[in-house]
């Protein structure tokens, strides 16, 4: 229940109607937003002007007219105590005979000079409130695109940050989230990553990315019409950011094959995209539920001949032909490295002749000793290394001077020289254990290879 006992006063209502409605076509703020930014200025800058006389004060701007009025919220009792909050219960029954004691009324008490004393301290609450307001509105806006794409302007670059004009709001790209080697000038239109929204001090604060994976799927969803419908899924995502990335598809319609749709006719889908992320190569490979068959495709463009599947380990040894080993890896590792990604799984790449060693050798330590030796006791002597000759053709005594025969005993001091015989030479005859005597040398054979003469021997019986 309300009862006017004021003056009501217009303060330019014919402008302010105009004025929200302006604002709300430019700024897109509804009308009650406006409207409750209104009231809630007037309100301060009654209480400001009018101090303790503004308790229990509320105040209603009119939403066809734009009027103001500003009542005073009162108790019905018998006996007034403060004027400022309480009424007498017989001047609330001649508003409404069927007030009683305790009841709430609201009286109006909007002053004749309100326009003129607030005025000026209305407007500026005014402007703060559609502020905050409008700052409010775009939080929520962008809030709910977190994960999403936007595209905007680059305005500036300070301290390495690249700082893009959204139309309504201003987005941060951070040097960590930048390409490496991507360049930034005034007036691109980039398309960005939305990573995080947050509520600062001056508003919103977006924060973009180009670096994350998100964007590399969003870039999909806008170019294929398949993936946004459903019909093709992205399953996994590994991004080098500026250099390469693999993208895992899979099809739920037999009929639509998804390598194919994402790569367009002649290239055209994917080619867009490599065109916006500025020359990122990007490999489609189909995925697979079985771990070794998708394992194999994630190396694609390489070649694989197996994969095997360690499930404790959580590692696959996949086995590619010789020629395929570097293309296996990539360079620098990124071909592997994109793939363990891929599929969250440790890759092991090995080439066929590196498995055919390990299994040699593998084989030849399961072997019992006695195998070993027989194995190496079989081999011919020819094929023995040269390095090491058999021992029965390894000199006695290395450590020996070999010297010739006939440079040890002078050539005229030789019996055989002579034509005699030892003893006719009055040398001592030789003797065996067994008894029989052995003549002295009669001649000397020409060297035999090992350095030293071969001399004749003639054994005769005493």
């Amino acid at each position: 229940m309300s009862r006017d006992v004021g003056v009501s006063c217009k303060v330019n209502n014919a402008e302010l109607i105009k004025a929200i409605k302006q604002l709300e076509e430019e700024k897109g703020l509804s009308t009650d937003v406006l409207i409750e930014a209104i009231e809630a200025a007037l309100l301060s800058a009654y209480k400001k002007n009018f101090g303790a006389a503004a308790q229990n004060i509320r105040v209603e701007v009119d939403r066809e007219n734009g009027e103001q009025h500003v009542y005073s919220i009162r108790t019905i009792v018998e006996e007034v105590t403060d004027p400022i909050t309480e009424v007498p219960l017989a001047e609330a029954q001649t508003w409404d005979p069927e007030s009683r004691v305790g009841d709430i009324v609201e009286v109006e008490v909007t002053p004749k000079d309100f326009g003129r004393i607030a005025a000026q301290t209305a407007k500026q609450v005014i402007v703060q409130r559609i502020r905050e307001a409008e700052r409010d509105m775009v939080y929520r806006e962008f809030r709910d695109r977190e994960g999403d794409i936007v595209t905007g302007t680059v305005q500036r670059v300070e301290r390495r940050n690249v700082y893009m004009d959204l139309g309504r709001i201003e987005a941060v790209l951070p040097p960590t989230e930048q390409v490496p080697r991507e360049g930034y000038r005034q007036n691109d239109r980039v398309k960005a990553y939305v990573v995080e929204v947050k509520q600062g001090n001056r508003g919103p604060q977006i924060v973009v990315s180009r670096t994350h994976p998100g964007l590399l799927k969003r870039l999909f969803e806008l170019e294929v019409p398949e993936i946004y419908e459903g019909i093709v899924e992205i399953k996994a995502i590994a991004r080098e950011a500026g250099a390469r990335s693999k993208v895992a598809v899979v099809s739920r319609d037999r009929n639509v094959d998804a390598v194919g749709a994402c790569v367009g006719p002649k290239g055209s889908r994917v080619q867009s995209i490599v065109d916006e992320l500025r020359g990122e190569k990007i490999d489609i490979v189909p995925w697979a539920a079985d771990q070794a068959t998708f394992a194999a495709s994630a190396l694609s463009p390489a070649k694989v001949i197996r994969v095997e599947i360690h499930e404790e380990t959580k590692t696959a040894l996949v086995i590619v032909p010789d020629n395929q080993l570097s293309l296996a890896i990539g360079k620098e590792g990124q071909n592997a490295r994109l793939a363990a990604k891929l599929t969250g799984w440790r890759i092991d790449i090995k080439s066929e002749s590196q498995i055919r060693e390990l299994e040699a050798r593998k084989i030849f330590a399961d072997l019992p000793d006695e195998v070993v030796a027989n194995e190496e006791a079989a081999i011919p002597k020819d094929q023995i290394p040269q390095d090491q000759p058999p021992q029965d053709q390894m000199p006695q005594d290395e450590t020996r001077e070999h010297v010739p025969a006939e440079a040890a005993v002078p050539a005229d001091e030789h019996p055989a020289a002579a034509g005699r015989t030892a003893e006719e030479a009055g040398a001592a005859p030789l003797h065996d254990e067994d008894g029989l005597r052995r003549e002295a040398p009669a001649a000397a054979v020409p060297d035999d290879g090992t350095g030293r003469a071969r001399i004749q021997e003639k054994t005769v019986a005493e």
